[in-house]
């Protein structure tokens, strides 16, 4: 083996790179993660008001939205991680870390508004099917009985 190879130093920007991905990966997930799990613990008693008390159709329905909240927010998350400029300081480590982690707080809070518009139309719908008519009828219209039909002359 080369001893020159094993002599080669590591440059310093490596070592801010893998620590900007460290900070951002911890940063980001456990976001995701506290996240996730406030909305699913506080948007169980609304998805069981939506679902008209099903309570086993609205925990199933919470936790596939739980799964499928971490599918899209830790895919995002790994997708851009990859950085294209090279990172000198540790100020551009912080710059880096915050501009990557402020993006997935928009996208949390984009998913977070999604999830609220569409529960909201689950909640309405259910709620307006078990509404009565706006007006109880008070009259009934007789339907007179149809006249025989005239017989076709030849």
């Amino acid at each position: 083996m080369d001893p020159n190879v094993l002599a080669t130093p590591v440059p310093v920007s490596s070592h801010f790179m893998v620590a900007a991905y460290l900070l951002y990966l911890l940063v980001s997930i456990t976001l995701t993660v506290w996240v996730a799990r406030t909305l699913q613990r506080n948007g169980a008693h609304f998805l069981h008001d939506a679902f008209l008390g099903k309570e086993r159709l609205a925990d199933s329905v919470n936790h596939l939205l739980v799964v499928g909240f971490y599918l899209m927010n830790v895919g995002y998350v790994a997708l851009s991680l990859k950085e294209h400029r090279t990172i000198w300081t540790v100020q551009e480590v912080i710059e880096l870390v915050c501009t990557k982690v402020g993006w997935v707080m928009v996208v949390l809070g984009a998913m977070h508004f999604f999830n609220l518009y569409v529960f909201n139309r689950i909640r309405r719908s259910s709620q307006v099917r078990q509404q009565p008519p706006p007006v109880l009828p008070r009259e009934y219209t007789r339907v007179s009985p149809q006249p025989a039909p005239v017989a076709e002359r030849a």
